[in-house]
């Protein structure tokens, strides 16, 4: 039989035990291609003729076993009249070699090396055994819905035959992954051997498990049968007339997060399940279906597409061949141990940098610490890890650690003259190969840098709060920033698991000036005497995640003003005179209570509206098109390189509408010309901050 394939290598050892190791060329992750599954069912194919006693899926990837399938063909399936039908093709190919692993007449091991995601857990699914390395690098989960669409390869069928309708649907409709310990717990897992166990001994492994099956009662493997026979209760679940009430159920959870209309895959989920449950093969042939309709649909469609953009700025972060040779960050020094200063250290630490940070106020820095004890102690289970992150973590009043620092991180108030001085001092102090930056979120570097002998070294990383959710951060630099400097923070960003943008050093950057008049329209509204509840709901029919009044309460409504003051001194907005009060007063949104909501608890304070002006239609085109106007001049002033840029970083940066594809993406499918003309009209409307900009004569060219 054949060994060695473009995608697989086989291997047998002396007791007929098979490996099959995937890697995939070329790809730093196995993915289930096309390709992939072809060369695999036919292998399989041939292992159904020969005396095999087990057969091991491995990978040959470091910390990958298998990421799912290959989310570039998907991007294939346009809304054209072939697509569903070529969609279904491909889905029903990956059935097929699931079922093929699953109809075996020998026992399958999958043995999870790092990540098993998507395709790849309906891969394990498939298999009679899963063990996973020990990593706390792996995750393990069926994240589909994320793409806007649910599993496809068989996987809803299995899980829930192995977990049961609710955990399965828990994991699935979620799409959230698990480590390897709570994939254990979860039942989706069914050992965890030491990760020295590997390739040949591994087989070693198996065959001792295949002997005490035989020659035990109590032998591993039984154990694991008898953990894999579901309870009674579960199957009653599937029942005719009891999967309605269950479903309504899920229904209910699914839809207090997410609309029908924005995310239809998880609703499609539920309902594959109440219709088909129990009755597997059916299910599997209606799975097909849906994922076939689900993956050419427009919403799928802009969902792999932020997927796609999402890996372009990850592949940002990669350092070359030239860079790994400079000597890496190793120590950080922050100033600034306020809220945005203190978490940053915090988040930095738990990447595993040394991190110390300085303020002028101990009360200040004994509250870090306070806050970094909560955090570490929730995400770091084991003791000795806790205590290593709390190590890494040094107060530094007298602000000892400039000398040290390979990385100064700057994080005071929005205020030029103080940063001017944090960096003057910094630089007769550090060394003078640290790289400097400001997490200013509006100043532009060279106002900052006028006082450095060397502005080369200053580059913003401009991070959002709160910054262990927010999963990017801008790279900002100016004509006088060195290509080593903002390569430097490039990677710095990867090492912290932070999506880096680069930016130009323009007033607001590209976050906070596109945010910024959307928020402003909103206390417009609000001015106007629109209830800030009805503001949220416009923005939320929408497709916005939260409304932008709620928003600026959890900003933080100081932080507003101070970028809108800082912005307005460069663009056509007037900062409202009811935010310059409720500041003045201490009315800051969240972090007092009271904003435009109050609060109790950490949770809004809604109250029921019966408002009878503008629709909720009119409402969004106010919100709606301030930021897109504002979007279309960010891309023709070059703030980014390019549209998809722009896209990624307001759909990572604010939280715009996944499903919709990112403000550009919108206008493109929109039509510029309609887009442009619906402008026209709200200026003539409420006024010339709806002017259209310049860039929209030229965007089609662009786009």
């Amino acid at each position: 039989m054949k060994t060695s394939y473009t995608n697989w290598q086989l291997e047998k050892d002396e007791k007929q035990i098979y490996t099959l190791n995937l890697n995939k060329p070329d790809t730093s992750a196995n993915v289930l291609s096309q390709d992939v599954l072809i060369e695999l069912q036919s292998i399989l194919d041939d292992m159904k003729k020969i005396p095999a006693r087990a057969l091991i899926f491995q990978s040959r990837k470091k910390d990958c076993f298998i990421a799912g399938a290959d989310v570039n063909e998907f991007s294939q399936f346009d809304q054209s009249s072939t697509a569903y039908s070529e969609a279904l093709q491909a889905i029903q190919l990956g059935q097929h070699v699931m079922n093929s692993i699953e109809n075996l007449p020998f026992p399958t091991f999958a043995l999870i090396n790092g990540h098993c995601l998507g395709g790849g857990m309906e891969l394990a699914l498939a298999c009679n055994y899963r063990i996973a390395l020990e990593s706390s690098i792996t995750r393990i989960g069926l994240p589909e819905v994320k793409l806007g669409i649910h599993p496809g390869f068989g996987g809803s069928v299995r899980s829930n035959r192995l977990l049961g309708v609710f955990k399965a649907m828990n994991l699935m409709l979620s799409g959230r992954t698990l480590s390897v310990n709570s994939a254990k717990r979860f039942g989706l897992i069914d050992n965890i051997i030491s990760d020295k166990i590997t390739g040949h001994h591994f087989s070693h492994t198996v065959n001792q498990w295949l002997d005490d099956s035989l020659n035990k009662k109590d032998s591993l493997i039984k154990k694991i049968q008898a953990q894999h026979i579901r309870p009674f209760y579960l199957s009653f679940l599937e029942l005719n007339f009891i999967r309605p009430i269950v479903a309504y159920l899920l229904t209910r959870l699914v839809s207090k997060r997410i609309k029908k209309a924005h995310y239809p895959a998880p609703f499609e989920l539920i309902n594959l399940w109440q219709l088909h449950a129990g009755n597997d093969d059916f299910m599997m042939k209606k799975e097909a279906e849906s994922v076939a309709g689900l993956i050419t649909s427009e919403t799928a469609q802009n969902l792999i597409r932020i997927f796609q953009l999402q890996n372009q700025l990850k592949s940002l972060a990669q350092p070359s061949k030239k860079d790994t040779e400079d000597k890496p960050i190793q120590h950080i020094h922050i100033i600034g141990g306020g809220v945005m200063g203190g978490d940053i250290a915090i988040w930095c630490v738990y990447k595993g940098f040394t991190v110390s940070i300085h303020d002028q106020a101990n009360e200040v820095l004994a509250n870090l610490v306070k806050r970094a004890n909560q955090f570490f102690k929730l995400k770091l289970k084991k003791k000795h890890l806790y205590q290593s992150a709390m190590d890494r973590l040094i107060p530094d009043i007298n602000n000892n650690g400039l000398k040290k620092a390979d990385l100064i991180i700057e994080a005071i108030i929005e205020n030029i003259s103080a940063k001017q001085s944090v960096f003057k001092n910094a630089e007769q102090l550090a060394k003078s190969n640290c790289l400097f930056a400001t997490n200013t979120s509006s100043i532009p570097l060279d106002d900052i840098s006028q006082v450095l002998t060397d502005p080369s070294r200053l580059v913003g990383i401009h991070f959002f709060n709160p910054v262990s959710r927010m999963p990017l951060i801008e790279i900002v630099s100016s004509n006088k920033t060195s290509q080593q400097s903002k390569t430097a923070a490039l990677q710095f960003s990867g090492l912290i698991g932070k999506l880096p943008l680069p930016v130009t050093s323009t007033p607001g950057f590209l976050v906070n000036r596109v945010l910024t008049p959307y928020l402003l329209e909103a206390m417009e509204l609000y001015s106007e005497g629109v209830p800030a509840e009805y503001i949220d709901k416009a923005a939320k029919q929408f497709g916005m995640p939260m409304g932008p009044i709620e928003l600026s309460d959890k900003v933080g409504l100081d932080i507003c003003l101070s970028v809108a003051s800082n912005l307005s001194q460069h663009q056509n907005i007037r900062v409202p005179d009811t935010l310059t009060k409720w500041v003045e007063q201490g009315r800051l949104g969240l972090k007092t209570n009271m904003g435009f909501y109050q609060y109790k608890k950490g949770k809004s304070i809604k109250n029921k509206t019966h408002y009878q002006g503008l629709s909720l239609e009119q409402i969004s085109n106010r919100l709606m098109f301030r930021l897109f106007n504002e979007a279309v001049a960010c891309l023709n002033e070059k703030v980014v390189e390019n549209d998809d840029y722009l896209d990624a970083g307001i759909i990572f940066g604010t939280g715009f509408a996944p499903f919709l594809g990112g403000p550009m993406h919108y206008i493109k499918h929109q039509g510029i010309d309609e887009m442009d003309h619906t402008l026209i009209d709200l200026s003539k409307d409420y006024g010339t901050r709806f002017n259209p900009v310049m860039g929209w004569n030229t965007l089609s060219s662009v786009l």
